[in-house]
């Protein structure tokens, strides 16, 4: 990995990932991120522009869940933080200060979450996406959380942009596709529409995203009719 900034919390975030003595990678990321912060499940989600390119990694299903919602509705706590480039915290997702995520906020209550938080993955100027993390009990991160959070984002924002780095232009990093869901079925689909419609790929996807918000369905799921040809988004 590339040189990241130096400090004893650093390197003891560090050395605890580099007990379990596996190679690198974006699950091992993911699978260690609860227990350094103490919460109950992390995700990472990479975006460029304001779209949600898809999860690298998820800790268990739930977060899993979590990432899958964000993509397809282009809400919550990831997609902020990376718009707004900085930590969003929503303490009480039943019971926020502000109504932010209305599509987003009822099945991942259902799923048991009742805390979920956003840190963005950024090197410099170069903004990749965020870490998001969830809790099942109400409430702000402490001081410690927050901070081990902090040095976790940027571990993760440093090894994406070393990985990417040595990739083909246009095309993925193989280290950053193992685990990860990238949604290229969605893609496909956009594309498709894209034809059909005679509209751009960037309208195609929009059009995608509002089907599947619309009937209640997970944009992959709407994504895989349309290239099975049973669905024609108009």
């Amino acid at each position: 990995m590339a040189d990241v900034p130096s400090g004893s919390r650093l390197q003891r975030i560090m050395a605890e990932m580099a007990d379990g003595g596996d190679a690198w990678s974006a699950a091992r990321l993911c699978v260690a991120c609860p227990g350094i912060i103490q919460v109950d499940g992390a995700g990472v989600m990479l975006m460029s522009g304001d779209i949600p390119r898809g999860s690298l990694c998820s800790s268990d299903e739930v977060s899993e869940l979590i990432e899958e919602l964000q993509y397809t509705l282009g809400e919550g706590p990831c997609v902020d933080a990376y718009q707004l480039d900085k930590v969003v915290a929503e303490p009480d997702l039943a019971d926020p200060v502000t109504h932010r995520w209305p599509a987003f906020s009822a099945p991942v209550l259902a799923a048991g979450v009742r805390a979920v938080f956003g840190f963005p993955l950024r090197v410099g100027t170069v903004r990749l996406g965020a870490l998001n993390l969830y809790r099942n009990r109400i409430g702000l991160l402490g001081a410690e959380q927050h901070a081990n959070a902090l040095v976790m984002a940027d571990i993760a924002a440093r090894w994406v942009l070393e990985a990417q780095a040595g990739a083909p232009a246009d095309t993925v990093a193989a280290e950053l596709e193992i685990g990860a869901d990238f949604h290229f079925v969605v893609h496909n689909a956009a594309g498709i529409v894209s034809v059909q419609e005679g509209i751009s790929v960037t309208e195609a996807l929009i059009r995608l995203r509002a089907y599947a918000f619309s009937h209640g369905r997970l944009l992959a799921d709407v994504a895989r009719d349309v290239i099975a040809r049973r669905l024609r988004i108009g």
